[in-house]
């Protein structure tokens, strides 16, 4: 018999439990954002975790309390990805079968590492709520057991063991950061905390364009957002868990929000400086570093997930190079005549830019001898360096303008 869900001994329970599949996630010292901050910053990173996030948690734990009649009827889910493969393979351990419903827009990686746990994959709706309502359909019609990713109390509970090992770790943490969707992890992480550690700190972190829980607690009720939009795809979700709501306004201490571009940051700052890759939903705890005050304290991030594919990984790259202006396009207009591209190619190269695409349009003027337009994309070392070569372009008379960059 399990104990009640969200109780010490529950949470215990958990632990027990997950411990059987899960690895070890040690804290790890991040100079780095310490350094950024005043403050001593730890990351606690579950993107390490078995199949790339901490979503196995919750999913063995709910499948472990599950009577054998109800696994033998099937599993079923809706996922943005991390979820499904805690579930996949959960399931798998437990010899049932999963059926997992996600949106069409959920990374390949995701979709093709939940197939390898053995799950049956659907691709239904744009957004998690889309899939989460096609799942509980599919559910009704055919029989099968329904666990939510997040609205589940005994799901939150395996969530929660992530707190077990922070205390345990570092007993002496101020403050937890981490990553909201639908609140799932949120709530075992302060639940648990403020159970072993009442005057700890734990914040939720929402992406901007999906910050369903701020505007929630903003309420006093559970609400539903109109859209939601963010390439923090495992956090893109519409409504909050409403069974576990009451716990997010009782436990957590404040929730915060961060710009999609903050993400891209944090992401370039997490492969440079710790050589990790993290999802964009996992960085939201450490975007969230300068949105609070933290100096002198002990602050545990939580890293909440890995899983990222390649195309997704390129692009974030490619848009952080633009934000810290490593690359860059500025339009010039010159005469058409030989001899004008080379003369400015001379001068972007004496300051030490590289040219790494050019567009050349000739029908900006009425009077093309006049002028036509060159379009020049390069490479630079930052912003101090980019001011360089459009002072060099200026000095040449030749009025750059700096124009967003297509990538």
């Amino acid at each position: 018999m399990s104990s009640k869900p969200l109780t010490l001994p529950a949470f215990e329970e958990a632990c027990e439990a997950v411990n059987k599949v899960t690895l070890r996630t040690d804290l790890l010292f991040s100079d780095y954002f310490s350094e950024q901050t005043g403050a001593k910053v730890y990351l606690k990173p579950e993107n390490m975790q078995r199949t790339g996030a901490y979503k196995i948690r919750g999913a063995y734990y709910k499948i472990s309390t599950m009577s054998k009649e109800d696994r033998d009827k099937g599993i079923i889910t809706a996922s943005a990805g991390n979820h499904a493969q805690g579930v996949a393979y959960a399931a798998k351990a437990y010899g049932a079968n999963a059926i997992i419903v996600m949106p069409k827009t959920t990374p390949l990686i995701k979709v093709n590492r939940t197939k390898a746990l053995g799950a049956q994959v659907i691709l239904f709706g744009d957004i998690y709520d889309e899939s989460c309502e096609y799942a509980l359909k599919l559910a009704a019609e055919k029989g099968y057991t329904f666990i939510h990713p997040f609205d589940d109390l005994t799901v939150a509970t395996g969530q929660g063991t992530i707190a077990m090992e922070i205390i345990k770790e570092l007993p002496l943490a101020d403050i937890i950061l981490v990553p909201i969707g639908g609140g799932g992890l949120a709530t075992g992480v302060s639940t648990l905390a403020k159970l072993l550690k009442p005057n700890i700190q734990v914040i939720g972190v929402e992406p901007e364009g999906a910050a369903c829980l701020t505007e929630s607690l903003k309420a006093g009720k559970v609400m539903t957002l109109p859209i939601v939009n963010t390439i923090a795809d495992g956090t893109a979700v519409k409504t909050p868990g409403s069974k576990i709501f009451p716990y997010l306004q009782k436990n957590l201490d404040d929730v915060v929000t961060v710009a999609d571009e903050e993400l891209v940051t944090a992401f370039l700052d997490m492969v440079e400086n710790h050589k990790m890759v993290v999802e964009n939903s996992g960085l939201l705890s450490v975007a969230a570093l300068r949105h609070i005050d933290c100096k002198d304290k002990k602050v545990v991030c939580v890293l909440s997930g890995g899983n990222m594919d390649v195309i997704t990984m390129s692009s974030v790259v490619q848009h952080g190079l633009i934000l810290r202006n490593r690359i860059f396009t500025v339009s010039v207009l010159l005469p058409d005549k030989p001899g004008e591209l080379s003369r400015v190619s001379g001068v972007i190269a004496s300051e030490g830019g590289n040219v790494i695409r050019l567009e050349h349009n000739q029908f900006v003027s009425i009077n093309r001898t006049a002028a036509v337009e060159l379009r020049i994309t390069l490479e630079a070392f930052g912003t101090e360096h980019k001011e360089k070569i459009l002072a060099a372009l200026e000095k040449e008379g030749y009025r750059p303008n700096v124009v967003q960059t297509e990538i």
